[in-house]
């Protein structure tokens, strides 16, 4: 997720994508809250709202925005260990370390998954309710996995969003 700091300092020389001065604004201001109203998008942007909601559509359909979604406190559900998890691929399996990194994608406690130039190779987000879980996670979809070398578990104190910078 871009944060409304990220947005501001976009220039559209920079990407394949032409953005304007109003579809700039709309995405700082969806950046800061999807939940905008398409009035008071509008109003913000500086156009009629017809013209706001196309726009906000013609930016959903050139890829620029990806989807609307909600911040959910995974804490508030039980799941109060967060970890970040560094993935090394054995150098036999790299072909196949992205259908790798999507299969990890698709296991309920991943977050998110990174895949990387570099070392680590794949950088995994999980969240769990303990740490059994999490250890319970890491040997059963990590350590077990022929393709990946090594692991590095590092647990999340606290995560400051720069999308809620409070």
């Amino acid at each position: 997720m871009l944060n409304s700091g990220s947005i501001k300092n976009h220039t559209s020389w920079q990407n394949a994508v032409r953005l304007d001065d109003v579809d700039l604004r709309i995405l700082r201001e969806l950046s800061a809250d999807a939940r905008t109203p398409n009035n008071l998008l509008a109003s913000r942007a500086g156009v009629a709202p017809s013209t706001c909601l196309g726009r906000v559509r013609a930016l959903q359909d050139a890829g620029v925005i990806r989807g609307f979604h909600a911040d959910v406190d995974p804490a508030k559900l039980g799941l109060r260990i967060a970890a970040m998890i560094s993935v090394v691929v054995r150098s036999e399996a790299r072909d196949a370390m992205l259908e790798s990194a999507r299969t990890l994608r698709g296991l309920p406690e991943v977050q998110d998954v990174f895949v990387l130039g570099g070392t680590p190779d794949i950088l995994v987000h999980v969240v769990t309710d303990s740490i059994e879980s999490l250890r319970d996670f890491v040997a059963g979809n990590l350590g077990a996995n022929p393709a990946f070398s090594s692991t590095q578990t590092n647990i999340v104190f606290e995560h400051l969003s720069a999308a809620n910078p409070d």
